[in-house]
């Protein structure tokens, strides 16, 4: 029952944003068809085509020089490359836009060396939220591609060699090609990530569906209008989830599970400096550069700008991560102990459709959360004073409750993942063998489920705190009248163009998303 439910939510909210189209609003889509609709579209194939490419070149090809080669400093940049995922694309974005646009230091420093008519590309551009997003979203597609890459083996490429390939043929024709079911997820991540994410495209006035759900709800305050958008930024974000699938149907892979780690290949001379510089110039790029623009923004606004009231911003982050951490965790707990205990078609089916949350955007699940909840609410308002006279205050709507909600339905594949994997560690032999010493009941659960569970609970806690801490779409389309959260802080300074103060919450965030980052590899270094 506790699986229903939860599957329920992931329903409700997509049946919702789909079912909007049986109230359409003529007047407000004739003004969309006019003047946005075409430019959404084209903005969108322009996204997924250039994230697409951009992060499967940067992300292949750093996971082959960092898993297969051997050059200067391979072992600092195969950790340091997956800094980058602590950066949202928020925060790398109003970067990036502060340093590069037309009265930022450097174009500031370019027209006194040229003179003021010297040509600069401009980076509130589409070749420009292409590249920033792409930096922050590469290591989906790293993180993958490497662990493929490092998993294949020996034999594959020294059957290659043998029949006459060398190197870069091998790569092409063996390597590659065996590793495409995890580049191929990664690639659909980054893309799922492009196409949901509000704050960067924002930031660069760039328009997508998501900045047109935002416009819809909140300029032509017309919740229906959100919901139709949203259904098709859902169905976009599907296509991709088909063509995916359907690209790799017929193939099959197999892994030589018995090869040794493979002798990596050394680089010498141009070409090892050569790897070493390509490494080291996007770890720059993407990371080590805003973290010392961040820096120095704060330096220089910390006086001013940080006062109290960052306190209160800093609590409502850190207790909304905390709350939704707790509820995740305590939900995936819940799950997957159902589907261990039963292996039914039905539970199993729930199980995976609760987990379906994360291929919906943010936005989405605002408005598909929301809408239930405000159509709950105008029902107890009217029975209380149909039947009892009385004049009630909505219970739901303006309330931290939609917020957990829907970071329940948008986080609970993340932090389900980590929990499963311990789950699967209690087998029943280890239950039989506890009965047997005669524990059973709480104790149990406190001597033994729990200590085997404790690693993937903090694991599935971890990485939930910080994307709730980051998330920003739904956060500022669903929080309470006044509530401001640090992202909500940046949307705000950044929509005006305050770069300087908007760098004291970013920091705290970058802060923040680096504790996964480094559980993680301490957890892999063991």
């Amino acid at each position: 029952m506790f699986s229903l439910a939860v599957a329920l939510l992931v329903v409700i909210s997509l049946a919702v944003v789909c079912l909007s189209w049986l109230t359409p609003a003529p007047e407000i889509w004739q003004h969309l068809r006019q003047t946005l609709l075409a430019r959404l579209l084209l903005n969108s194939l322009w996204l997924v085509l250039g994230v697409g490419s951009l992060t499967l070149l940067l992300g292949v090809s750093l996971a082959w020089f960092t898993a297969t080669c051997e050059f200067p400093g391979r072992r600092f940049f195969s950790w340091a490359l997956l800094l980058p995922l602590a950066m949202p694309t928020y925060v790398l974005a109003f970067v990036f836009v502060g340093l590069l646009d037309f009265a930022g230091p450097v174009q500031t420093l370019w027209r006194e060396w040229f003179g003021r008519d010297a040509w600069f590309p401009a980076i509130r551009s589409t070749p420009g939220v292409i590249i920033v997003m792409s930096l922050a979203l590469y290591p989906y597609v790293y993180l993958l591609a490497k662990n493929a890459f490092q998993t294949q083996g020996r034999r594959a490429m020294e059957a290659a060699e043998s029949l006459g390939c060398g190197p870069r043929e091998g790569f092409f024709r063996v390597a590659l090609p065996m590793a495409r079911p995890w580049i191929a997820g990664g690639m659909l991540l980054a893309l799922m990530e492009a196409l949901a994410d509000f704050g960067a495209v924002s930031i660069f006035n760039y328009e997508t569906f998501t900045t047109a759900i935002y416009k819809a709800w909140f300029g032509f305050f017309s919740l229906t209008t959100a919901a139709q958008l949203a259904s098709l930024l859902v169905l976009l974000v599907f296509i991709l989830i088909v063509v995916e699938q359907r690209l790799r149907a017929r193939r099959r892979f197999s892994t030589a599970r018995s090869s040794a780690h493979a002798t990596r290949l050394p680089l010498k001379g141009w070409r090892a400096w050569g790897a070493s510089c390509f490494a080291g110039g996007v770890l720059l790029i993407a990371f080590g550069l805003p973290v010392v623009q961040l820096s120095l923004w704060t330096l220089a606004s910390y006086a001013e700008e940080f006062n109290v009231r960052y306190f209160s911003l800093l609590g409502r982050s850190i207790g909304l991560g905390l709350s939704a951490a707790v509820l995740i965790c305590l939900t995936a707990l819940v799950l997957s102990y159902a589907a261990r205990r039963h292996t039914d078609p039905l539970t199993r089916g729930l199980v995976r459709v609760a987990n379906l949350g994360y291929a919906l955007p943010g936005a989405v699940l605002a408005v598909g959360i929301f809408i239930p909840l405000a159509a709950v609410d105008n029902i107890l308002i009217a029975l209380g004073e149909s039947f009892f006279g009385w004049h009630l205050r909505p219970l739901l709507q303006g309330t931290v409750v939609i917020m957990l909600l829907a970071y329940l339905v948008r986080f609970l594949a993340p932090g389900f993942k980590p929990v499963e994997g311990a789950m699967n560690r209690v087998t029943p032999s280890i239950d039989e063998a506890a009965r047997l010493s005669g524990l059973r009941g709480p104790a149990l659960l406190a001597r033994i489920h729990f200590p085997i569970l404790r690693g993937g609970l903090l694991t599935a806690a971890t990485i939930v705190f910080v994307d709730v801490m980051k998330e920003m779409p739904i956060t500022l389309m669903t929080r309470p009248f006044g509530w401001e959260t640090l992202a909500v802080k940046i949307f705000e300074l950044t929509a005006e163009g305050e770069w300087e103060r908007a760098a004291v919450p970013a920091v705290a965030l970058v802060a923040a998303g680096l504790i996964p980052i480094i559980l993680f590899m301490r957890h892999s270094e063991k």
